[in-house]
């Protein structure tokens, strides 16, 4: 159970990271941890008529954090994603996508505009 909180407690870490860096970048939060019956989505952005929906990754190295989003949850992320777009049309009229941010010790965080695409 220490290391399930422990976990959370990073990836909770990991979040405000990237929070902070897509913020210097431009981009405005819209919603943290938007869960639904679908999936979670870690970070709803926006920045101008673009909608990303981003998912956090920390692991020890960028290219593991990035290798570490499954098919699957990607399927999940943009089930959650529908979801979204039906209730908010600013984003349903503009542009969406999908983003990673890779989270790694002692690094920047890496951000991946369009890292997948919305399949379900």
């Amino acid at each position: 159970m220490k290391d399930r909180r422990r976990a959370e407690r990073h990836g909770h870490w990991a979040e405000a990271a990237a929070l902070c860096f897509l913020r210097l970048k431009g981009y405005r939060l819209l919603a943290r941890r938007y869960k639904t019956a679908l999936g979670e989505i870690d970070l709803v952005m926006r920045r101008g008529r673009v909608t990303a929906f981003v998912e956090v990754k920390a692991r020890g190295t960028t290219d593991d954090a990035l290798f570490a989003v499954t098919s699957a949850q990607a399927r999940r992320i943009s089930g959650a994603a529908e979801l979204w777009l039906a209730r908010d049309p600013r984003a349903a009229t503009g542009e969406c996508r999908f983003d990673i941010v890779a989270v790694s010790p002692y690094l920047w965080p890496t951000h991946v505009p369009n890292a997948f695409s919305g399949v379900r």
